[in-house]
């Protein structure tokens, strides 16, 4: 069956940096785009970003461009989020979800997400 596991969460002061990664099985890993999804409390699912099946063109919201950076590794099924300039109000649960539908921000499309990996940027 399909699996999403992230790691690498944790707590970071403002203006430091993290690395997601999210580790994918039960599928065929290279054949779909793969998106960041963040859901901090009180807030509804926010898209972050999205990335081609073979990682050759990406996308970020704005309030993320500049400081995030997704990648992946078709060979090790991973898929990656570099976060770098952190913000408290990127404090949030961060999912990595199987995007099917290519570059859709259309969150309720995504069909697989993995449990999440919290973030909470604070001093």
């Amino acid at each position: 069956q399909v699996q999403l596991v992230e790691s690498g969460g944790g707590l970071v002061q403002p203006g430091g940096s993290l690395r997601l990664s999210c580790a994918a099985s039960g599928f065929t890993f290279s054949n779909y785009y793969m998106s960041w999804v963040r859901k901090a409390p009180g807030k509804g699912p926010e898209w972050v970003s999205t990335i081609s099946a073979h990682g050759d063109d990406t996308r970020f919201a704005d309030f993320v461009k500049g400081r995030f950076t997704i990648s992946r590794d078709n060979a090790k099924n991973t898929l990656y989020l570099q976060m770098s300039s952190l913000k408290p109000e990127d404090t949030a649960l961060y999912h990595c979800a199987r995007t099917p539908i290519p570059f859709t921000v259309a969150t309720i499309t995504y069909d697989f997400w993995g449990q999440g990996t919290q973030v909470t940027v604070s001093s």
